[in-house]
């Protein structure tokens, strides 16, 4: 379809389906302008009908079933103003409509060390047309309920890091991220059966606070020379709410503090964290660590309850999220990826016999 046939496409779905007192392109009330990156809603006014965050909404499920599979718009908090350029008072403003050609598509590895050894610097591709730059990523947090192939993705992530970054891994659960670091001699922090979980906590703290101390020795180094390029350090803690739980009050309050601490400090000094939990409210984590990260994935159901603490301001209805294990929503905030919000389907590959 060209650029025509889309707009008179999305004209008649618009007409068939929005409920405007009447209003329609037919009585010239709107008109549709699709663009490379996306399509304007552009309003007559004074309109008969109101130009707020419904409107928007129901646009975008229309429009947004309507153009799958060939076209997936990028959901927006609220609705997306922008300006027209013509003197034309009564169009000289629309609704924006971002999208991307093609819909989400699972990455399928076939042989993990040898992607991996082809891989670009820094680079970590998450799907077929989503690639992140490490370079620019402040931290990484994972949520979802179990089962939902968090720990899947936490590997794949450990096997592109490791290429990359110095890893410390902090396992509470003694599960897979042991295993993997096991096979790749990398050390882990992780329970003992003859200590107690406020010492076993306390040994995580002592890292960190090590890691707090790397940053403030790195900015240092950037005072007097602001180019200088350090090796990439990645702070990795799976299911952080097992930490936080049950643990001394003390001891708690100085993980957190540590934890938000480097969440603030670490970015200029390429010291990162990538946290997995089954939720990320407030007991898990403070609210200032889920602020700085800046790549947010939530795996598995997908509803307002499920996504409340990653996405308050995103009401999930009409986003297409694709079905099976290791699906859900991908939001990236940096200069190269706007502030939308994903279907994610996680990749798929094949690692080392046993350590799933």
């Amino acid at each position: 379809m060209n650029k025509t046939e889309i707009e008179k496409y999305l004209s008649q779905a618009l007409n068939m389906a929005l409920s405007m007192n009447g209003e329609s392109t037919y009585t010239n009330s709107f008109f549709v302008e699709v663009q490379e990156d996306g399509f304007l809603f552009v309003p007559r006014t004074p309109a008969g009908y109101l130009i707020d965050d419904e409107l928007y909404l129901k646009i975008f499920i229309i429009a947004n079933a309507s153009l799958y599979p060939r076209y997936t718009l990028l959901k927006q908090n609220s609705a997306y103003f922008v300006p027209i350029k013509t003197e034309d008072i009564h169009v000289q403003r629309a609704l924006f409509f971002p999208w991307f050609k093609g819909i989400s598509e699972r990455l399928v590895i076939s042989n993990l060390t040898e992607y991996i050894l082809k891989n670009k610097a820094n680079q970590i591709k998450i799907m077929k047309n989503l690639c992140v730059d490490y370079n620019k990523v402040t931290g990484i947090v994972i949520a979802g309920n179990s089962g939902s192939g968090k720990s899947y993705f936490l590997t794949y992530l450990l096997e592109v890091l490791n290429s990359m970054s110095e890893l410390i891994i902090v396992d509470p659960k003694f599960d897979s991220p042991s295993r993997w670091a096991r096979t790749h001699n990398i050390p882990v922090i992780h329970p003992v059966s003859n200590r107690s979980k406020s010492d076993f906590v306390s040994q995580v703290n002592d890292a960190l606070s090590s890691v707090l101390s790397i940053i403030y020795e790195r900015q240092t180094i950037l005072y007097e020379n602001p180019t200088h390029e350090f090796k990439h350090l990645t702070v990795v803690i799976d299911e952080v709410l097992a930490l936080s739980e049950g643990v001394n009050k003390q001891i708690k309050d100085s993980f957190m503090s540590l934890l938000s601490s480097i969440a603030l400090l670490g970015r200029a000094t390429r010291c990162h964290l990538v946290l997995v939990s089954q939720r990320f409210d407030f007991n898990a984590v403070p609210v200032s660590v889920r602020e700085q990260a800046n790549v947010l994935v939530q795996i598995g159901n997908i509803s307002s309850k499920t996504i409340q603490f990653l996405f308050p301001d995103l009401n999930p209805e009409g986003i297409v999220i694709p079905i099976g294990k290791g699906t859900g929503l991908i939001q990236i905030i940096n200069s190269e990826h706007p502030y939308q919000v994903l279907p994610l389907l996680t990749p798929t590959f094949y690692t080392e016999r046993g350590i799933f």
